[in-house]
C-alpha cells in the first residue's frame, strides 16, 4: 500500500458545504482519501508540497470522442450536418484499431496534462480506447457509437458491437473503466434501435450516452418525422430516464426542461463545440435552477479543438453571461460544480469521485498558482475558472496513483504518443485523398 500526503495547499473540496481549506492537507491511503484538514501530521510514503497550489477534485469530461484528436483542425468553420456528412464521416471510414488506439492515447495524454481524471466517451473501436485508458491510468466511461440509419441488418450488428463492449470492458483496469450503450442520436437511430438500447442498458445495469437536441436542423427533422420535438419524442417512446447522459441538449422547447427533471435525465453542456459549430446555447441556468445537475464536456477535438476542461469552464461561464446579458447568469462556483461533482452525479459515480471527501477515490489534481496570470491570489475558485489554463495543472493523482508530477507524465512516453498520432493521422488523410 502507498500512502500519499498532499500538504499545505488551497484545498477546494467541492463537498456539500463547498468548503475551501487554506493551508489544507489531504491524506491518501492506497486508492482512497482517508483524511482532509489542516496540519495533518500522519506519515506517508510520498509527500507532495502543495504550497501555492490549488488541491481539487479531478475534472470530469462528460462528453467527448477521444480518438477524434486525429481529426483536429481538418474540418473547421462549417455547420454540423455538412461537417459530419462531407468531412468527418468520410474520414472516419479510414479508422482502424491501430489508429483509434493512437488517437485515444493522444487524447488521454492531453487530458492528463490539463486536469481531466475521468471522461465519458462515445466512438468506435472502443476496445482499443479501453487499452489506452488502462495504460494512461485515468478513469473512463466508454460507449460504442451506434449508428444504424433505420437499417434492420445494421441495427443488429451495431447493437451487437455495443453489447460486446459492455460485456468485455465493464470493470476493466481495476474498475477504472466502466461502460454505457451509445446510440448516436435520434436522427441516426430508429425508434426500434433506441428501445432495444433501453432494454439492453436495463439488462446490464449500465447507462446510455447519446446526443439530444444539438441543432435546429435536428429539432425540425424530428418534429417533421415524429410530430414532436426531440425531447418530447424520446419521452413518448419511453427512452428517457436517469440512466441517460444527454450531450448538448440545446433545443429543449417549452417543456423539455420539465421532462428532463421528471425523468432524471443528465444533460451535458458543450459550450465550445456548440459555439464553433454555430449550434446554439443550451439553457444551462434554467436547468440548474430546476435542480438538474448539468455536467460539462468538451465534445471531440475535431469540433472544439481541445480537450481542455479548464478552458471549457471559462467558456461555459462567459457564453451564458453574454447570452443572458447578465454577469450573474452562471457564476464560477456553479461552473466548477458542473466540471466536478455534477459530472460525477451524471455518471452515477458521486459516491466515488467528484469531491475531496473521506472515503472517496483519490482522484485529485494540483493547479500551480505561482504564475503571473494567477497572481495575486484572492479567490481560488475564480482563478481556476477565469484565469487558469490547462497547462497550469502541475500534478494528477487517479485511484491513488500519481500519473503526473511537476508536469511530467509518468504513464506515457509523451514524445512517442505525439509522433504516433501525427503519423497515423497523416496516413488517414492521405488515404482519403485530403
Amino acid at each position: 500500500m502507498t500512502r500519499i500526503l498532499i500538504r499545505d495547499g488551497y484545498v477546494v473540496t467541492m463537498n456539500p458545504k463547498n468548503q475551501i481549506i487554506k493551508g489544507g492537507s489531504v491524506l491518501i491511503d492506497w486508492d482512497k482519501i482517508v483524511a482532509v484538514g489542516k496540519d495533518l501530521k500522519e506519515s506517508a510514503d510520498i509527500v507532495i508540497d502543495a504550497g501555492g497550489k490549488v488541491v481539487m477534485p479531478g475534472l470530469i469530461n462528460c462528453h467527448t470522442h477521444l480518438a477524434m484528436t486525429l481529426l483536429r483542425g481538418v474540418a473547421d468553420d462549417m455547420e454540423l450536418m455538412p461537417w459530419l456528412q462531407t468531412k468527418i464521416w468520410p474520414l472516419e471510414k479510414h479508422l482502424n484499431a491501430e489508429r483509434v488506439r493512437a488517437g485515444a492515447s493522444l487524447g488521454a495524454l492531453e487530458m492528463i496534462k490539463s486536469g481531466t481524471t475521468c471522461f465519458a466517451d462515445q466512438y468506435f473501436y472502443m476496445e482499443e480506447v479501453a487499452k489506452a485508458v488502462d495504460q494512461s491510468g485515468i478513469r473512463g466511461v466508454l460507449s460504442y457509437g451506434i449508428i444504424e440509419m433505420e437499417s434492420a441488418e445494421k441495427r443488429e450488428s451495431e447493437l451487437a458491437a455495443g453489447e460486446k463492449l459492455v460485456r468485455s470492458c465493464q470493470g476493466m483496469a481495476n474498475g477504472r473503466i466502466t461502460t454505457m450503450f451509445g446510440p448516436h442520436a435520434p436522427y441516426t437511430c430508429s425508434t426500434e434501435c433506441l428501445l432495444k438500447v433501453k432494454e439492453l442498458a436495463r439488462k446490464y445495469g449500465v447507462g446510455i450516452h447519446t446526443h439530444i437536441a444539438e441543432t435546429k436542423w435536428e429539432y425540425d427533422e424530428i418534429k417533421k418525422k415524429y410530430g414532436a420535438h426531440p425531447v418530447e419524442y424520446l419521452d413518448t417512446i419511453g427512452f428517457l430516464g436517469p440512466e441517460v447522459l444527454a450531450a448538448h441538449s440545446i433545443y429543449l422547447a417549452p417543456h423539455g426542461i420539465s421532462i428532463y427533471k421528471n425523468r432524471g435525465v443528465k444533460p451535458v453542456h458543450n459550450p465550445v463545440s456548440n459555439m464553433k459549430l454555430g449550434c446554439g446555447v443550451s439553457p444551462v441556468p434554467e436547468m440548474l435552477k430546476s435542480g438538474i445537475p448539468v455536467a460539462l464536456g468538451t465534445d471531440g477535438a475535431a469540433s472544439n479543438n481541445t480537450l481542455d476542461m479548464i478552458n471549457e469552464m471559462k467558456f461555459a461561464a462567459l457564453l451564458n453571461k453574454v447570452y443572458k446579458l447578465s454577469p450573474t447568469a452562471l457564476p464560477a462556483e456553479d461552473v466548477l460544480k458542473m466540471a466536478t461533482i455534477n459530472g460525477a452525479k451524471s455518471l452515477g459515480m458521486e459516491k466515488e469521485i467528484g469531491s475531496i471527501e473521506v472515503g472517496k477515490k483519490a482522484d485529485i489534481i494540483l493547479v500551480d498558482l505561482k504564475k503571473p496570470h494567477l497572481t495575486p491570489v484572492h479567490n481560488v475558485v475564480s482563478h481556476v475558472v477565469y484565469s487558469a489554463v490547462g497547462g497550469d495543472v502541475d500534478t494528477m493523482i487517479v485511484d491513488g496513483k500519481v500519473l503526473m508530477q511537476n508536469r511530467k507524465v509518468l504513464t506515457f512516453e509523451e514524445a512517442q504518443v505525439i509522433k504516433k498520432a501525427q503519423d497515423v493521422s497523416e496516413e488517414m488523410l492521405k488515404e482519403a485523398g485530403k
